[in-house]
């Protein structure tokens, strides 16, 4: 996949000074984050976060999903570190746009489960691709990671891409009412981790 630095910059946060550096991937013109804090160079494996872009959770706060707070934990828990990579990935939805993934809402507003609904709109029930986490990460010379995920797809799709994890650190937030069944389908029909 054929993906181009664009440009970095300074980006303070209530976690401590980030840098934020941008991609465009050539074929689609989609464009991707890296968010690096302190130094990650070296062969000592970065603690890392592939996030998949939910504006929903993410900014406005959504409950339905857990999103939002895997993502701030990984900013918390890599300024604790005191170096680390997360990747900030434009795939909405699992993939499948944030206009569909409304409409999944709604198929799930009246009864479907996330998965469910979105094989009813004709997608699969996770349409997220992680190659484009190579040139990301090749960008920085990262090839070892601690990578911090429930996600048992993005673990073997890393892998599969030559990186070596030497560890995998569970993100875990608190459920709430309205994420409680949306958390029980990542682990019974997706195969998260618990």
């Amino acid at each position: 996949m054929s993906v181009e630095y664009v440009a970095s910059a300074i980006l303070p946060t209530r976690w401590g000074q980030f840098t934020i550096h941008g991609f465009e991937e050539l074929s689609s013109g989609k464009e991707h984050v890296a968010l690096t804090f302190g130094d990650i160079s070296g062969d000592e494996p970065v603690l890392c976060r592939v996030h998949s872009e939910c504006l929903t959770g993410d900014c406005l706060f959504s409950l339905r999903c857990d999103c939002g707070p895997q993502l701030q934990a990984a900013m918390e828990s890599v300024s604790k570190k005191g170096r680390g990579i997360i990747l900030y990935l434009r795939q909405e939805g699992r993939g499948i746009g944030l206009l569909n993934k409304i409409k999944a809402y709604a198929l799930q507003d009246s009864g479907a489960d996330t998965v469910e609904a979105n094989v009813q709109l004709g997608f699969d029930p996770d349409s997220r691709e992680y190659e484009i986490c190579k040139p990301m990460l090749d960008h920085f010379h990262i090839s070892n990671l601690h990578l911090m995920t429930n996600n048992p797809r993005k673990v073997d799709g890393l892998k599969e891409m030559g990186f070596n994890i030497s560890e995998i650190v569970p993100l875990h937030t608190e459920a709430n009412p309205h994420n409680e069944s949306y958390l029980a389908v990542k682990v019974d029909k997706l195969g998260h981790m618990k």
